[in-house]
């Protein structure tokens, strides 16, 4: 029988810790901007499209710098945030938490723009013209239309943040219990001599972590259809 050490505990239960406050805090930023980049014209457009899927691009130990020198403790934020409200960022699981969002942001926007742009945009003038005001016609009708794809981008996210080790070990680096990993604990277990199956071992975890979230992903978004279709 497959049973987990504590440091695969451990590893896995700060990945899952991260991963979710990622997804969750990024969310309505997400399909935010997703709406802003599917509805609205404006000067810049194409800078703040660009500007939000930067990070796909980017090497993610740039990114990881970047949150370093904006958040850490003597970053142009993060010394006030620790100045006026005695909060760390940095070398912390919620700095971990932040840079797996930023990576995956990218994603979660781009899956919720695309099922924006494909909703029936009579269905919502549609509910306007019987008394609905804009807020209300997002919730009750526009949200419910684009459901599979809100699910998609936070799987995506899910997924991604489960996988990312550049920008995290930049930012937050490898501290045991607080910022460990899975990724960086893989990582860690290379470097050290007789590592190789513990680190064979985290693969296998991750591999059936991830695919365990796209097959939940599969099952959801076929339910959402079928109710969107009945």
């Amino acid at each position: 029988m497959f049973t987990l050490t504590p440091l695969e505990m451990e590893a896995l239960y700060l990945s899952l810790l991260v991963s979710g406050w990622a997804v969750a805090a990024s969310l309505p930023f997400g399909i935010l901007c997703a709406w802003i980049l599917a509805r609205l014209n404006f000067p810049g457009k194409s800078l703040v499209d660009g500007l939000v899927h930067l990070p796909l691009v980017l090497p993610p130990v740039v990114v990881g710098y970047f949150l370093l020198v904006v958040l850490g403790r003597r970053g142009i934020v993060g010394s006030k945030l620790l100045e006026w409200f005695d909060i760390t960022l940095a070398f912390t699981w919620k700095g971990a938490a932040i840079a797996s969002a930023v990576i995956a942001f990218p994603l979660m926007v781009r899956a919720i723009r695309l099922s924006l742009e494909s909703v029936d945009r009579g269905l919502e003038q549609a509910a306007r013209t019987l008394g609905c005001g804009p807020l209300r016609t997002f919730f009750t009708v526009t949200l419910p239309l684009v459901a599979p794809g809100v699910l998609t981008g936070v799987i995506l996210a899910f997924a991604r943040s489960l996988s990312e080790f550049g920008a995290t070990i930049t930012f937050v680096s490898n501290i045991p219990g607080e910022t460990r990993t899975l990724p960086i604990a893989l990582y860690a277990l290379t470097q050290v001599p007789g590592g190789d199956e513990a680190a064979l071992r985290l693969c296998v975890i991750s591999v059936a972590v991830a695919f365990a979230a796209l097959l939940a992903s599969e099952i959801l978004s076929r339910r959402m259809a079928a109710r969107l279709k009945a």
